[in-house]
């Protein structure tokens, strides 16, 4: 008699388990304003992640500036990544970021190198956005090198698998500065 209710009570406890675990995979998300009323991060945690994210955007910068390793360039910018840079066609997504950073390193005359600054963090402490300063030396008109000093913003995502990646990356030329 013990041996059956124990085989009883062991089949309801599975199959109860199993019901609570369904029931917890079926409901549905927490709302907007659930969402919203959470507590933004502390002003210690949020500068810990901008330093975190000044370093990660330094690493990149380096990797790119040597322009040896494509794939792992690449792999700091998001699958749904645009990039919009002075006097090229508007690049998106990561093939074709691929097949741009690719071209690029393999004229011998390019090189890039940036520094970014001050990390504006979204609400959701989800997004950033950095301000940043950039040379590139593209070939110019006669096929000479040519240096640009550009300006930037970068906007930063933090992905799914908690790697923050770029998401839009857009540098203008600066200013020239005109003599009195």
């Amino acid at each position: 008699m013990k041996k059956s209710l124990l085989v009883v009570v062991l089949i309801l406890g599975v199959a109860g388990s199993r019901a609570i675990a369904f029931d917890t995979a079926t409901e549905d998300p927490p709302s907007r304003e659930a969402t919203a009323r959470q507590d933004p991060p502390s002003r210690e945690a949020t500068a810990r992640l901008g330093e975190m994210l000044l370093r990660r955007d330094a690493e990149w910068a380096d990797l790119a500036t040597k322009g040896k390793e494509i794939d792992k360039i690449v792999s700091y910018w998001t699958d749904d990544a645009v990039i919009i840079m002075p006097r090229q066609p508007i690049v998106e997504g990561k093939a074709a970021i691929r097949a741009y950073v690719a071209s690029s390193f393999s004229n011998p005359v390019f090189k890039i190198h940036w520094k970014s600054s001050k990390v504006t963090f979204s609400a959701d402490g989800k997004m950033a956005f950095m301000p940043g300063t950039d040379e590139m030396t593209v070939p110019g008109p006669n096929g000479a090198p040519m240096t640009l000093h550009l300006r930037g913003i970068a906007i930063w995502r933090l992905d799914p698998d908690g790697e923050w990646r770029c998401v839009v990356d857009i540098s203008n030329e600066e200013p020239e500065v005109r003599s009195k």
